[in-house]
């Protein structure tokens, strides 16, 4: 995968082992060892904890599938039960945070899209002991809500490597979709590559509504004549995009933040030039194992820092390899 030099220091995630279990994080399990930890294929001795999994995730987005996989493995090894629960509206996530206070539970983790809605419920977890990991979204004001860690991609400098990438391949004039106005990390998405690429032009969508987005996309494509690339920030509005430029007749090529195997294929067949992979499936993962980690030993993963798994260039170079643990669901 190409790399990138960040500007500021930042916490390199650890390597994490992948389990081969057949447990869901629902189901219990009998302990393993007498150390606490587990080895592969096995769950961990530990007493059995429940961690709750609160997301931003609206209907039919895949992302979150991958994401909810990794924290299942972790939850399958870990001897936790999960409780995964979603909603794209800030208030009712808020709710889910509440209702996860109110099952006395181990530990949350979340995504910080719309951090001002859940800054006073986060609060109310804090005080009453339990440990908040943050993921995904939210990675500027993790720390100050309450987390001891946050798993994800900066995603300022994950909009500057898509700039930079599109400014060397002679790309002038972007259009950068963003698929919920206010959300933290979409806005900082695209403000990366505004930095990079000046011209850039922001359009506003309903990810909920795919043929709203589509149609939206299209007019805006016929529309600006001069748009050479069009870049989707995650994979369903990505594959939706190729329809607009379709719809079109628009030259414009298509560029890509985050994955699934739909979106892999594209890159492997040559329809996206390439996307940036935030790895959600380690999101999930290690959201899920920190916390459990918080409490078997007192472990607090990061220092204090965010610890990034990403960004990650894929493109025509790696799209193949990358493709088949796409199809796996843990990429």
């Amino acid at each position: 995968m190409a790399k990138f030099s960040w500007r500021k220091a930042a916490v390199v995630a650890a390597v994490v082992p992948l389990v081969a279990l057949s447990a869901c994080s629902s189901q219990g399990g009998k302990p393993a060892d007498a150390g606490g930890g587990a080895a592969a294929g096995q769950v961990a001795s530990t007493d059995r904890i429940k961690v709750a999994l609160i997301t931003h995730a609206a209907a039919g987005d895949t992302f979150w599938d991958i994401v909810r996989k990794g924290a299942e493995e972790a939850s399958a090894k870990d001897n936790v039960e999960l409780l995964y629960t979603s909603d794209p509206e800030a208030g009712r996530q808020a709710q889910l945070v509440q209702q996860a206070i109110d099952q006395k539970v181990d530990g949350i983790a979340l995504t910080l899209a719309t951090p001002d809605a859940l800054k006073d419920v986060l609060k109310k977890a804090t005080d009453a002991g339990i440990p908040v990991v943050s993921l995904n979204a939210g990675e500027s004001v993790s720390a100050q809500l309450g987390a001891f860690t946050h798993f994800g991609s900066n995603e300022q400098l994950a909009g500057e490597a898509v700039g930079t990438r599109l400014a060397a391949e002679g790309y002038k004039h972007p259009v950068c979709v963003i698929q919920q106005q206010g959300h933290v990390g979409l806005e900082a998405r695209c403000a990366g590559v505004k930095a990079k690429v000046p011209a850039t032009e922001i359009l506003y969508v309903d990810g909920k509504d795919m043929t709203a987005v589509q149609s939206t996309a299209t007019a805006k494509l016929q529309a600006a004549k001069d748009a050479d690339v069009i870049i989707g920030l995650g994979a369903p509005i990505t594959l939706t995009l190729l329809k607009s430029v379709s719809d079109a007749g628009s030259s414009a090529k298509v560029a890509s933040f985050d994955l699934n195997a739909d979106l892999a294929q594209k890159i492997v067949d040559g329809a996206v030039i390439f996307t940036v992979d935030q790895q959600p499936w380690l999101q999930g993962y290690m959201s899920v194992d920190s916390l459990w980690q918080a409490k078997r030993g007192g472990f607090k993963i990061g220092g204090g820092q965010p610890v990034l798994t990403g960004p990650t260039i894929v493109d025509k170079s790696n799209a193949s390899d990358v493709l088949k643990f796409a199809q796996q669901g843990v990429r």
